[in-house]
């Protein structure tokens, strides 16, 4: 029996001698193993610092995201019981374990979403995409067909999986279509960065589409005082259609609403559709519908005063290299006109020392008894009037180096000299007049 140096043996214990009994036992079957054996010789798999990095990634999120006392004396913080979402408790193992699961298994999904990306967009040619146009409208003239879908679902994997199957070789239509990827990718692989692309860009799609639609929302949530209204306007709309709802066809609805999006994906539509949008008077509808929007915020000592306009310049200047690239009010030179501005040639409102007496917050000392509209702000004047050339979708006026010249879009040619070409917008904001104010002395 060995003694080991390192481990200092009280004289009161009794060291209990050691069996030779043997067990021989073979490492658990790894369902990756084949997977890796065969991906292993591949030039491509081969360790790189970006696939390291990426392979610690669900580690490194962890840590940097989820930060979870160590003390936590409610491990269900949702508060509600048997349900899918709250089935483990909150851990930081737990996360790192299913964030890699997640990863590894997601790649179906995304390989779904190019396709059918590829199908709606034309990206696969107008052969494929009209062979789903085709297979669409059979659906909607026939939809007892759709009970079979799960039918041929299955039979359309299985065919595609056998090893024997081949796609076509002489169709031009199916050798273009993608294998799928593997069920399960092998950690730090080139389908496990593309699955951690994937998931990255659905991110940053569904942030996109929440920031877009949140201010919608609110109109529906008693946050703003349009909810009465467009609960009563969408009651009355309920009840009126009601009646109707037997004398609309859905199969010709159906199909409309279907083939509609790829019509509107055509390459043909969207090189010609901005052409089309860009000569229609859209900033004007779009000025009129901001001013019903203010004019329903005003409140009655507003109504029975006096209304006027008051405007400011913002100004800005284009440099094309250094860490000021770009449009910024950073960039304009010393002497000439300042950010703000209150009139249009420019100087109005500036001091002799180059000062402008309009704050940060774009208030500026008012007539005696006028004040600001307190139910709106400041708002970009995208219909330009003041501009005899207008101006872009954001109220933006182009000149030269003078300010001169004065252009509705930016001229290319001007960038690439340095500091040659500079912008200018108005903004526009309400004032009241409001006798029960005393003047100032």
């Amino acid at each position: 029996m060995s003694v080991f140096d390192y481990v200092d043996i009280p004289p009161y214990a009794t060291i209990v001698p050691t069996t030779s009994t043997k067990v021989n036992s073979s490492l658990p079957p790894s369902s990756n193993a084949p997977e890796d054996s065969a991906t292993s010789s591949v030039p491509g798999n081969t360790p790189t610092p970006t696939r390291t990095v990426f392979g610690n990634l669900p580690g490194i999120l962890v840590a940097s995201s989820l930060q979870i006392p160590t003390n936590v004396l409610n491990p269900n913080p949702r508060n509600v019981s048997q349900l899918v979402s709250t089935r483990d408790p909150l851990s930081v193992p737990t996360t790192t374990v299913n964030f890699r699961r997640f990863i590894s298994r997601i790649g179906p999904l995304f390989w779904l979403q190019d396709r059918i990306e590829e199908i709606v967009t034309w990206k696969k040619g107008w052969k494929v995409t009209v062979l789903w146009m085709m297979a669409y409208s059979f659906i909607c003239y026939h939809p007892r067909i759709i009970l079979l879908l799960p039918n041929i679902i299955v039979l359309t994997i299985i065919i595609t999986a056998h090893p024997r199957t081949s796609l076509g070789t002489g169709s031009s239509i199916t050798e273009q279509i993608q294998p799928p990827p593997r069920a399960l990718a092998r950690e730090g692989s080139t389908e496990w960065l593309g699955n951690i692309q994937g998931v990255q860009n659905l991110m940053g799609l569904l942030a996109d589409v929440h920031e877009a639609s949140f201010p919608y929302l609110l109109h529906l949530t008693f946050s703003t005082p349009y909810t009465p209204q467009i609960f009563t306007i969408t009651l009355l709309s309920t009840l009126l259609a009601f009646p109707f709802l037997s004398l609309i066809p859905l199969r010709p609805l159906f199909l409309i609403c279907g083939l509609t999006p790829f019509a509107f994906t055509h390459p043909f539509i969207r090189r010609t559709l901005p052409l089309f949008l860009s000569n229609l008077p859209l900033p004007y509808v779009r000025a009129r519908f901001m001013r019903l929007i203010y004019d329903d915020r005003l409140k009655d000592r507003h109504w029975q005063s006096e209304l006027r306009e008051v405007e400011l310049f913002e100004n800005e200047r284009w440099f094309p290299a250094g860490e000021s690239t770009g449009w910024s009010k950073a960039n304009l030179k010393s002497g000439e006109r300042v950010a703000w501005t209150r009139g249009r040639d420019g100087w109005t409102g500036v001091a002799a020392d180059g000062n402008s007496d309009i704050s940060s917050n774009l208030t500026f000392m008012l007539a005696p008894n006028w004040e600001f509209v307190e139910t709106e702000d400041w708002r970009a004047d995208i219909e330009a009037k003041w501009s005899e050339v207008g101006a872009d979708d954001l109220g933006w006026v182009y000149t030269n180096d003078a300010w001169l010249e004065p252009h509705a879009s930016p001229m290319n040619e001007r960038k690439t000299n340095p500091a040659t070409m500079t912008r200018r917008r108005r903004w526009l904001r309400r004032i009241y007049l409001n006798p029960a104010v005393p003047p100032v002395l």
